[in-house]
C-alpha cells in the first residue's frame, strides 16, 4: 500500500508531526493575525477601509485558487519538493509583506503568500495522517485538529501583542524563523509517495485555472471597489462585472467538458455534497465575517488597543477547541450530522442576535464574554459535522474531490463575507447618518438643547461665540457618525444571524447517511 510505506516511527514521526502542525499553524494564524492590525495598516498606508480589507481577501483568494491545484502539483514535482517550495514562497512573501510601502505591494505579496499557504494546510493533513499506522490515525487527526483550532485562537491576541509592542510589519516577520525551520525539517524528513506517470502538459486544465482566477478575481474587485466607484455608474465596475460573468460561464463549461478538469464539478451530482458546499460557503461567510467585524468595532468605535481586541476572542476559541473532541465523540456514537449542524446554526444565530442587542457606542468588555462563548460553542458544532455531512455519501476518489470543493467554498465564503460586510457597512452607515441628522433640526428641542449646551461649554473654555457654535455642531456630527456606524454593525450582526437561522430547515431536510464512515485523511 502506498500509504503504508509512508508510516514513520519514533523520532521521525515526532518531527513530521511537529512539521505538519507548524505549517498548518503558520497558514491559519495568518488568516486571523492580520485582522487586529487592519486599523494600524490603514493609518500607516493612508488607505480606506475598503482598500485595507484587500489585505485579508487577497490572501484568501490565493488560498482558494491553489487548493484545487495542490494534488496535481504534488504529483508533478513530488510532494516533498512542492511542500518545501510552498513554505519557502510563504516565508519570502512574509518578509516582503512586512517591507511593503504601498497598498498594491502589500496586497500582491499577501496574494502570493496565500498561494504558498494554500498548499500548507492541505498537504499537512495528508502528511500527518500517512505518518501514522491505520489504527492510530484517529489520534493523528486529533493532534492535527487541535493545531487547526489553536491557530485562530493564537492569531488575534498574538497580532494584538505584536502591534501594541512593536509594529504591524512584525506580524509577518514572525513567520520567517518558523518557515526556515519547517523548510529544513521538510527537506530532511518528509518522503514523497511514488506517483504514477506525470501528467502531460497537454492534459493540464490550464484554461480551467485561467477562468477560475478570472471569475474569482473580477468578482472580488467588483465587491471591494464597487462602493468607492459608485457601482455600475463606473465603467471599470461594469467591465469587471462582465469579466466575472464570462469567467464563471467558461469555467463551468470547461470543467464539465474537459477530460481532466482541475475541479470535478460532476461530483456535485451528490445531494449531500451540494448542501454541504452551500453550508461551507455560509460557514466561511459567518466565521470570517464576524472575525473581521469584531476587532474593527472594538478598535474603531470603542477605542480599544489591538491587543485588547485580540484577547477578547481568546475564550471563544478555547471553547471551540475544548468542544471539538466532544463533537467528534458524539458523531462516533451515532449522533446525526444534520441535527448537530442545525444546533450549531441555531447557536450562531443566538450569538449574532446577542451581538445585535448589546453593541452600543460604549459597550463594556464584560458584555462580550458570554456572547463570544456562545459563538465558540456554535462553531464547534459546525466545522466537523458540516464536513462529515458533505462527504458522508461519497466514495473513493470522490471524497478527496468533494473535500477540496468544500474547502475552496469555505475560503470563498470568507472572502465574500469580508468584502460584502465592508461594502454594506459603508453604505448602511451613510443611510443611518442621513436618517439621524434629519432629527437634528432647530425644531427639535432635544437637539437644540444639545447644541446650545455644547456651545456654552466651549465658550466656558475660552472659545468665541461663533467658534463655539461650530465646535458644538462638529461634536454633534461626530456623535451622529459614531452612532450611525454602530447601527450599521448592529444590522450586520442581525442579518448574519438571520442567514444562519434560515438555513436550519434546509439542513434538517438532508437525508441521513446511516453508518457512513468517512476517512478523515481526505478532509482538507
Amino acid at each position: 500500500m502506498q500509504q503504508e510505506s509512508l508510516v514513520e516511527y519514533g523520532f521521525r514521526r515526532v518531527i513530521i508531526t511537529i512539521t505538519a502542525v507548524l505549517c498548518a499553524l503558520l497558514e491559519i494564524v495568518d488568516t486571523t493575525i492580520v485582522n487586529v492590525a487592519l486599523n494600524n495598516i490603514k493609518g500607516n498606508m493612508g488607505a480606506t477601509l475598503t482598500e485595507v480589507s484587500w489585505v485579508v481577501t487577497a490572501y484568501a483568494i490565493g488560498n482558494v485558487i491553489v487548493v484545487p491545484l495542490t494534488s496535481w502539483l504534488s504529483q508533478q514535482f513530488g510532494r516533498r519538493n512542492y511542500f518545501a517550495a510552498s513554505i519557502v514562497l510563504f516565508t519570502i512573501c512574509s518578509f516582503l509583506c512586512g517591507n511593503a510601502h504601498t497598498m498594491p505591494e502589500l496586497v500582491l505579496f499577501r496574494f502570493l503568500q496565500g498561494v504558498g499557504g494554500g498548499a500548507l494546510l492541505v498537504t499537512s493533513q495528508t502528511l500527518i495522517t500517512e505518518a501514522y499506522p491505520p489504527e492510530k490515525r484517529g489520534m493523528a487527526q486529533a493532534i492535527y485538529g487541535m493545531g487547526v483550532i489553536v491557530g485562530p485562537t493564537l492569531g488575534p491576541p498574538l497580532g494584538g501583542f505584536i502591534v501594541d509592542n512593536y509594529d504591524w510589519p512584525y506580524i509577518f516577520y514572525i513567520n520567517i524563523p518558523l518557515g526556515v525551520i519547517a523548510t529544513l525539517f521538510t527537506l530532511e524528513f518528509v518522503k514523497s509517495p511514488k506517483y504514477g506517470a506525470k501528467t502531460a502538459i497537454k492534459d493540464v486544465d490550464w484554461w480551467g485555472i485561467v477562468w477560475l482566477a478570472m471569475f474569482v478575481g473580477s468578482l472580488q474587485f467588483v465587491l471591494e471597489r464597487g462602493q468607492d466607484e459608485d457601482w455600475f455608474s463606473s465603467e471599470l465596475i461594469v467591465i469587471f462585472s462582465i469579466l466575472s460573468f464570462f469567467g464563471f460561464f467558461f469555467f463551468l463549461w470547461r470543467e464539465m467538458t474537459f477530460r481532466n478538469p482541475i475541479v470535478n464539478l460532476k461530483v456535485l451530482g451528490n445531494g449531500n455534497l451540494r448542501i454541504g458546499t452551500i453550508l461551507s460557503f455560509i460557514l466561511g461567510f459567518g466565521l470570517y465575517g464576524s472575525t473581521f467585524i469584531i476587532p474593527l468595532y472594538t478598535q474603531a468605535t470603542l477605542g480599544w488597543t489591538a491587543q485588547q481586541s485580540g484577547l477578547l476572542m481568546l475564550p471563544a476559541s478555547l471553547v471551540t477547541a475544548f468542544m471539538m473532541p466532544v463533537v467528534g465523540q458524539l458523531l462516533q456514537r451515532g449522533a446525526k450530522q444534520q441535527y448537530m449542524v442545525a444546533f450549531g446554526m441555531l447557536t450562531f444565530f443566538v450569538y449574532s442576535f446577542w451581538g445585535y442587542k448589546i453593541i452600543t457606542p460604549d459597550t463594556g468588555a464584560d458584555a462580550f464574554f458570554w456572547m463570544l462563548v456562545v459563538r465558540g460553542l456554535g462553531l464547534a458544532f459546525l466545522f466537523i459535522p458540516i464536513t462529515m455531512l458533505s462527504l458522508s455519501t461519497l466514495k473513493g476518489k470522490q471524497i478527496g474531490e468533494g473535500a477540496a470543493f468544500t474547502g475552496m467554498m469555505r475560503q470563498l465564503g470568507g472572502s465574500f463575507g469580508v468584502a460584502l460586510i465592508t461594502t454594506y457597512i459603508a453604505r448602511d452607515t451613510q443611510a443611518h447618518r442621513v436618517n439621524l441628522l434629519s432629527h437634528v433640526t432647530v425644531d427639535n428641542a432635544a437637539a437644540a438643547a444639545r447644541i446650545n449646551g455644547g456651545q456654552a461649554n466651549f465658550i466656558a473654555h475660552g472659545s468665541a461665540v461663533n467658534t463655539a457654535f461650530l465646535k458644538s455642531l462638529e461634536s454633534i456630527e461626530y456623535a451622529v457618525m459614531k452612532q450611525a456606524t454602530v447601527m450599521s454593525y448592529m444590522d450586520v450582526f442581525l442579518y448574519l444571524g438571520i442567514m444562519f437561522l434560515i438555513c436550519i430547515p434546509f439542513v434538517l431536510m438532508v437525508k441521513a447517511s446511516a453508518g457512513a464512515k468517512v476517512d478523515a485523511s481526505n478532509m482538507h
